[in-house]
């Protein structure tokens, strides 16, 4: 069975008719997660939320993608009404996000936080569902309409600083209901798709988390993620404590941003050459190298940007790659549902499981631990790809 991005050998394709809302949905849903992410606890802490209570707060962004992803893309999925769906949530985002304008105190912020992240959960992989069913497996334009989203993310950190600097923290709800108020503007420039029936004698998601490459396919984006925490959860905090400053720093992270998009926009020729299993498995070798990179080479400066250029394959080629191999199994009517599972299962229980364990490590072994902690797991998920692909070539011997 091929393991090449499908359809990626049509030079010349043509772009996906709806690609401008796609476009602006990631540039602002992303541009949103740029605003809200680095500057939210901030915004609770000058609310008067003590240091755990602000934990408790963000940690609601990872634990809602365990259950709200899945709900939303079989809702979307059932009802193949995901434009629909989408404008929900979309619209729900902003009603909930109004919520952080007025109210005081722990348990109000607790209850917002719970509502916005049940709606923006779900948009990401409601989003790439439906930019995926209208390029009908043709993903030749993907990587060039997914890194809006990324371009979306740096202006966001980098406008939503100057901004915040110079008008207070306390601004900080505004920008990010304009961001969602662009979100629902753009999902309702969006119109669904042709109806896809089901195939009779396609199997159910049930069915199909059942088999062995789909498990250790999940298995391995779980792992991948997990390690990843050591970036999201611990990377400037290492790099503040080797003594870089917090310009370096946001250098560092601009600089993995801009990596990614260069490679999404490049990214269709370098899958016609090489394949969805070539780039998994080497992107998940080059995340082995990138975390020991920054565990054991963080004070050469050069060292340091050679790991962050490496954020093009370790983020850009392995999420393409999945979404790649993704297309395999839930393509048509469980397009919604195969993107959902990938979001709870790994930027979800992934993410969350993978933070904790890398928290109880920087406190019981020092900060390198999580980093070469992150490279193991990185290793293990290289394991669980080669035996995803294996069960692949079995099965596809088997039914020829």
């Amino acid at each position: 069975m091929s393991s090449r991005l499908p359809a990626a050998d049509q030079a010349g394709t043509a772009w996906p008719r709806q690609a401008f809302p796609f476009a602006l949905f990631l540039f602002a849903y992303y541009g949103y997660v740029g605003v809200f992410s680095p500057y939210a606890s901030l915004f609770f802490a000058h609310q008067g939320m003590s240091a755990p209570q602000i934990g408790v707060l963000m940690s609601m962004m990872q634990v809602m993608r365990i259950f709200g992803p899945a709900a939303w893309g079989w809702l979307a999925d059932a009802s193949q009404r995901r434009v629909l769906v989408l404008r929900m949530t979309a619209a729900g985002a902003v009603v909930a996000c109004s919520g952080l304008l007025f109210g005081q105190g722990f348990a109000w912020y607790f209850a917002v936080m719970v509502a916005i992240n049940t709606f923006t959960s779900a948009q990401g992989p409601l989003s790439e569902a439906l930019m995926l069913s209208s390029m009908r497996g043709d993903l030749t334009h993907y990587g060039k309409l997914r890194l809006w989203g990324s371009i979306g993310f740096i202006a966001a950190v980098t406008l939503a600083g100057e901004l915040l600097d110079r008008f207070g923290i306390v601004n900080m709800p505004w920008v990010a209901l304009g961001l969602l108020s662009l979100v629902l503007c753009a999902s309702l420039c969006m119109r669904e798709g042709a109806y896809v029936a089901p195939d009779k004698d396609a199997p159910s998601v049930t069915q199909l988390m059942r088999r062995p490459e789909v498990m250790a396919f999940f298995a391995s984006t779980f792992l991948m993620i997990a390690a990843h925490a050591a970036l999201y959860v611990f990377y400037s905090l290492y790099l503040s404590s080797l003594g870089y400053s917090n310009t370096l720093i946001g250098l560092m992270w601009s600089l993995g941003v801009v990596a990614e998009i260069v490679f999404f926009y490049y990214q269709a020729p370098i899958f016609r050459r090489l394949g969805a299993r070539v780039l998994m498995l080497g992107c998940l070798l080059a995340a082995v190298l990138r975390f020991l990179l920054i565990g054991f080479g963080a004070d050469s400066l050069a060292l340091l940007v050679l790991a962050q250029v490496l954020h093009a394959a370790t983020f850009g080629t392995h999420h393409s790659a999945s979404v790649a191999m993704l297309q395999r199994w839930f393509s048509g009517p469980l397009q919604a549902q195969g993107q959902a599972l990938y979001i709870s299962i790994s930027y979800g229980l992934g993410g969350t499981l993978g933070g904790l364990a890398l928290s109880a490590a920087w406190d019981a072994w020092g900060a390198r631990s999580v980093f070469v902690l992150a490279a193991v797991a990185s290793l293990a998920a290289t394991f669980a790809a080669a035996l995803c692909f294996r069960f692949l070539h079995r099965s596809g011997r088997a039914a020829a």
